[in-house]
């Protein structure tokens, strides 16, 4: 939980190692141009980095001497949110979407449920297809495998076959993933 100092300004909190939370016997620092500037205690880098105006920011704590760094920590911190928030944009989530066969399905019907697969994998989702087999249906499973298998077909051109076929009680299942990338 964030807590907002006096005129509004965030207080750094305790696993932020900023300031007065580096508390190493030993640190190296480096200035806020990168140059080293060697090998001294923390409240010593402190005195430095307020010498500057800046924070002083632990970036490596489990290095031995712990590396900290004079930055403006503000800065910083929004760079790294900046950051953060333009890679979550470029992130592309996979849905997996679902088509439900029958093993008495029409012809007509079956090249429907293709176009719908192929719109699917063109948006570059991945598609779950199942054959649902209802009473006596599951006495000839080799009726709803051909259907599974020309749906397969169909879709052979721009889809790789990720899960085969396979009877999960009542279901028979296949998982279909894009060639085409998006």
């Amino acid at each position: 939980m964030q807590q907002n100092g006096p005129q509004g300004k965030r207080v750094p909190q305790q696993k932020d190692l900023v300031n007065e939370n580096v508390r190493f016997p030993e640190i190296l620092l480096i200035g806020p141009k990168g140059e080293q500037l060697g090998t001294m205690s923390s409240r010593e880098g402190q005195r430095i980095a307020n010498e500057y105006g800046l924070d002083l920011y632990c970036v490596a704590p489990n290095a031995k001497p712990p590396v900290c760094k004079i930055i403006d920590f503000g800065k910083y911190r929004y760079e790294m949110q900046k950051k953060a928030k333009e890679n979550k944009k470029k992130q592309k989530v996979i849905e997996i979407k679902e088509v439900q066969l029958t093993p008495q399905i029409g012809q007509n019907d079956l090249m429907v449920k293709v176009k719908a697969a192929t719109r699917f994998l063109e948006d570059g989702n991945k598609v779950k297809v199942g054959v649902r087999y209802r009473g006596r249906q599951l006495a000839h499973v080799e009726v709803g495998e051909e259907v599974i298998n020309k749906f397969i077909g169909y879709l052979s051109e721009i889809a790789t076959i990720e899960k085969a076929p396979l009877l999960e009680g009542r279901w028979l299942n296949a998982v279909l993933a894009s060639k085409v990338k998006k």
